[in-house]
């Protein structure tokens, strides 16, 4: 399952574990490409939290972080952002970043 989150709820949202956060808009063509694969890889990989950020209603968490194109996807473990994903990706591309980071 994919949460939605928040410029309020992010830090706690994403503090522990594997996280990967969405940072998408609903009038972004390649974000709406990319969530079907991200709800997908929800369902296989239970190992990690995922989540979804609207940029255009939380736009201090994406400023914060130079998020300057989307979608990006933001990766953190146990609260450190480990790696940063700009642009569409598929389901074999992002399981095989992800791997590298959970146990």
């Amino acid at each position: 399952m994919v949460s939605e989150t928040t410029d309020k709820t992010f830090e706690s949202d994403t503090a522990q574990g594997v996280t990967l956060t969405d940072f998408w808009a609903t009038w972004c063509g390649p974000c709406r490409m990319q969530s079907p694969v991200v709800e997908e890889l929800a369902t296989e990989m239970d190992n990690v939290t995922f989540n979804k950020m609207d940029v255009d209603a939380n736009p201090d968490t994406p400023q914060s972080f130079g998020i300057m194109s989307i979608p990006t996807l933001l990766i953190k473990k146990d609260g450190d952002v480990v790696d940063t994903v700009v642009g569409y990706h598929s389901k074999e591309q992002l399981k095989k970043i992800l791997d590298q980071y959970t146990d």
